[in-house]
């Protein structure tokens, strides 16, 4: 077997393994076996295939690294926002924090804005939530 044909047979098979994990450094060592095809196919010597075959493979992961990264760093909008939460007791009225029942549990909940003395019942909607606990005022946003 030609080894121009070697590189060829590695470089598909990594590609297809990219496919299948979804990773782009797997599609970059493919490139990278594409390369030492190439330079296989040209009738370089194996040195040289190796050495493109790595030059093209470390120029790709400096790619790689180097995109800009998209849609893990926005805050997802949460689900809960406009939900209501009924108030139940405070946990520190002056500083505004309340326990509230939302989806059949108790929440620790922030009160924002002018809400005067809320009694027990009494409805609130959630604005936004942060970790385990719930921003919330009479308003519905």
């Amino acid at each position: 077997m030609d080894i121009d044909l070697m590189w060829v047979i590695a470089g598909f098979v990594l590609v297809i393994a990219e496919l299948v994990t979804g990773t782009f450094y797997l599609l970059v060592l493919g490139i990278g076996a594409f390369a030492g095809a190439l330079m296989a196919w040209l009738k370089l010597g194996f040195g040289l295939q190796a050495v493109a075959a790595a030059a093209v493979t470390i120029a790709g992961v400096m790619w790689v690294r180097a995109r800009p990264r998209t849609g893990g760093d926005a805050p997802m909008a949460s689900l809960d926002v406009g939900q209501s939460a009924i108030f139940e007791s405070w946990s520190n009225q002056s500083a505004g924090r309340a326990r509230v029942r939302y989806r059949d549990t108790q929440w620790d909940a922030q009160i924002e804005g002018d809400s005067g003395v809320p009694a027990r019942g009494d409805s609130f909607y959630i604005v936004s939530v942060e970790g385990s606990t719930l921003r919330i005022t009479r308003n519905k946003p």
